[in-house]
């Protein structure tokens, strides 16, 4: 006799491997690191992080550092006439944090590492100094491989893992997948809908 339920449990199969893929997070401290993605609450504490989406490109015992992903300013690249290479962009700067609004960051995509470059994930680099962005900026074909950022986002480690206590972020692995989204602007609304799609794959 044929069972009943087959083709349903297989499709309960398929949606919790589906979440899983879809939904690797944690809330947990200890899964903070460089290369993680943050992403906030929806009733957000500090409307500075209000809808926002962060990779943290630095973690360690002094401090944390992260660069918020879905943010475009209303400037373009090529506004940054003090660095050679930027004359001919015209991709859009991004806010990275509401802390030193006159410090830039770039984020590379490249498996040859920018001078100076800080690696923070599988060929993904953040790079800080005037040469290494004027190498990056050289080498790049374009938004694809290398966005620009304003300022950053920064805590003490206490700071952020008292945060993580309270609920107010997930966090996503694998950051180096979400740095070059296509649609930066809608990427904090897909990410917090996968946190509904966990809760549902764990009631399962």
């Amino acid at each position: 006799m044929t069972p009943r339920y087959g083709p349903f449990l297989k499709a309960v199969v398929a949606v919790i491997v589906m979440c899983g893929v879809l939904c690797a997070q944690s809330t947990k401290t200890e899964d903070l690191a460089a290369g993680k993605v943050l992403v906030m609450e929806r009733n957000a504490p500090d409307p500075n992080f209000g809808e926002s989406v962060i990779l943290l490109i630095h973690y360690g015992p002094d401090e944390v550092v992260g660069l918020m992903l879905n943010r475009a300013a209303s400037i373009p690249v090529s506004r940054l006439n003090e660095f050679n290479g930027t004359g001919n962009r015209s991709d859009t700067l991004y806010v990275g944090g509401p802390v030193e609004l006159d410090a830039v960051t770039a984020l590379a995509r490249t498996t040859n590492a920018p001078p100076g470059g800080i690696r923070v994930a599988a060929d993904l680099y953040a790079v800080q100094t005037k040469r290494g962005l004027e190498a990056a900026l050289k080498a790049s074909k374009g938004p694809e491989d290398l966005r620009i950022y304003l300022g950053y986002c920064g805590w003490s480690l206490p700071q952020l893992q008292n945060e993580m206590r309270l609920g107010s972020w997930y966090i996503f692995h694998h950051g180096e997948t979400f740095a070059f989204d296509s649609t930066p602007s809608t990427l904090w609304n897909r990410l917090i809908d996968r946190t509904g799609l966990q809760v549902a794959s764990r009631r399962y």
